[in-house]
């Protein structure tokens, strides 16, 4: 199993990512461990989708980076869900 999250930083700001231990993940990102988003502060986690593998996972995380617009990104969050399907 992998993971697709949203993180929403404490300036506002979203980050996407994709990892296979969520748990282990957010205390990283939480915990300024992570160099991603040790500068912006992850503030919360807005969303978690689970998907079947990493590469699937993956896949989806960069697809949402690509559209590269903050309001397509609260059209996830507002719908609860990602409808991106993996290749």
């Amino acid at each position: 199993m992998a993971w697709v999250y949203i993180l929403q930083t404490k300036s506002g700001k979203y980050y996407v990512g994709s990892t296979e231990n969520i748990s282990a993940r957010l205390r990283h990102h939480f915990g300024g461990h992570t160099p991603s988003t040790k500068s912006m502060g992850a503030e919360k986690l807005l969303l978690k989708q689970e998907y079947r593998n990493l590469k699937e996972a993956r896949y989806i995380e960069s697809k949402i980076k690509s559209f590269k617009r903050r309001d397509y990104i609260e059209k996830i969050l507002k719908d609860g869900y990602i409808r991106l399907t993996p290749l």
